[in-house]
């Protein structure tokens, strides 16, 4: 690469820059259409046979910007699945060791369980000394339960279904019977994971002239989709626009929002806490500074935020934290896929301080033993979320029957859920991170970064 091509691409904004500046247009974009007459005139369209009416300008960005950051997500869903497979096959293959995957593994459940424990009990902790339920009137609660609970009703439907199966159901779904179906739902990424690790222990176990070609085609395999994880960033701005444009349009009213303010301070203060716990974890375990974790995790950061969803953001967390982080592909490969589906720091977090707020709501006391309950219950629940937009409430439910608080008061925050599963959703691919650079000290494989760019290898011919 030529000295005036380096000074080129130095000279490049930086994608998190371009990310935010993407985010900043959306909503900034969608504040003036509704400040036009399409934001006060309003129309009526059909959904599940009922009129509802919304405005002109909802109904443009629903119909001709909102598709685009649809299609940037599911461009980011669609690799997610071979990725998993890809770089999960190859890593362990390449430990040669069954023993380092269980090294490996056993250190990679422990720090998850212990991150996802503090953030329950900063939750509580944080809950208890605001108290945001107690802000909330009798009148506002009773509207907010009238107005929402077709959707509370729905969450609680989904979690009677799961509190129904066996105890040993979770066990049990851990293995596919079938993998190109597992492949083709993001929501069955541990089955992916239970896979892509059997198969990878299998290509240890048998002989290198048997193993190698396998091996190295997942190689070329891993590579081609690490590229496309690069060709699908270079639209990510206006995915992101696209994506802020459709939420600030299709926000509820500013009332709710002040009603809610209190519970909303509360979470948000709990997930700023659990992000300086994982800058504070990275900087005294790996030497490493809050500006080079930030800087290397930033865009994945703000993808979450955007998406709402660690499986869609999993493709570039994984690249971030290899590239930018240091972190040694067989541990990116193993720790990441594994940390998108069962860490959610931030949906844990979430939880707790939702299930005291609605018990604060409904004036009940609950003692340290139900807390204690809180937490253990948050903690797996946590685990059994999906990698998804909206799963954590689906949890929630579950949360709320064992401490006895009622579950329609799930209805209490549905208006401002969505802002908060955004930042949930950062503060879980934020840990993810975190804790793929404390597994790859602690077993050795923590080393600098090595960025690479979308056309790193492309020669174009000379005409």
């Amino acid at each position: 690469m030529s000295k005036e091509t380096k000074e080129k691409k130095k000279k490049k904004l930086a994608l998190h820059w371009k990310i935010l500046m993407g985010m900043g247009f959306g909503i900034l974009f969608s504040l003036l259409l509704l400040s036009t007459s399409w934001g006060s005139s309003m129309t009526t369209i059909k959904a599940g046979g009922v009129d509802h009416p919304i405005s002109n300008a909802e109904l443009f960005v629903r119909n001709w910007i909102k598709p685009f950051g649809n299609m940037f997500i599911n461009a980011l869903k669609l690799i997610a699945v071979p990725l998993i497979l890809g770089s999960l096959i190859k890593g362990v293959s390449d430990l040669k060791d069954i023993s380092k995957l269980s090294k490996m593994g056993i250190r990679t459940i422990l720090t998850y369980l212990a991150t996802t424990i503090i953030a329950v009990s900063i939750g509580l902790l944080i809950v208890n000394i605001v108290q945001p339920g107690k802000t909330i009137t009798q009148e506002t609660r009773d509207n907010l339960i009238e107005n929402y609970s077709g959707e509370a009703d729905k969450r609680i439907s989904s979690a009677a279904e799961q509190k129904e199966s066996g105890p040993l159901r979770a066990l049990e779904d851990l293995i596919p019977d079938n993998i190109f179906s597992a492949a083709s739902d993001n929501g069955n990424m541990l089955q992916v994971i239970v896979f892509a690790i059997f198969f990878g222990v299998g290509l240890i176990l048998i002989p290198i002239d048997k193993s190698g070609p396998v091996k190295a085609f997942f190689d070329g395999f891993n590579e081609v989709i690490l590229k496309l994880i690069d060709l699908i960033m270079l639209v990510a701005p206006i995915g992101v626009f696209a994506l802020m444009a459709g939420l600030v349009v299709e926000s509820p009213s500013q009332d709710l929002f002040v009603a809610l303010l209190w519970y909303a301070i509360s979470v948000v203060i709990g997930l700023l806490l659990m992000i300086l716990i994982y800058i504070l974890l990275v900087w005294v375990f790996t030497k490493r500074s809050p500006k080079f974790f930030i800087n290397g995790i930033s865009p994945a950061q703000l993808l979450a935020f955007s998406t709402s969803s660690s499986a869609a953001t999993l493709p570039v967390t994984m690249e971030r934290v290899e590239e930018h982080l240091g972190v040694n592909e067989e541990v990116t490969s193993f720790v990441l896929p594994i940390g998108a589906t069962i860490n959610m720091d931030g949906t844990s977090l979430y939880q707790a301080v939702a299930a005291i707020f609605i018990a604060q709501a409904f004036g009940m006391d609950l003692d340290l033993y139900a807390q204690l309950g809180i937490i253990v219950t948050a903690t797996l629940a946590s685990i059994g979320s999906a990698a998804v937009p909206g799963a954590g409430m689906v949890m929630l439910v579950i949360v709320l029957a064992q401490a006895g608080i009622p579950e329609a008061g799930l209805a209490l925050i549905f208006a401002i859920d969505r802002p908060l599963d955004m930042l949930r959703t950062t503060v879980n691919v934020t840990g993810d991170a975190a804790v793929s650079m404390l597994i790859a000290k602690s077993v050795g494989k923590l080393g600098d970064p090595k960025v690479k760019d979308w056309d790193d290898n492309y020669q174009k011919e000379a005409v």
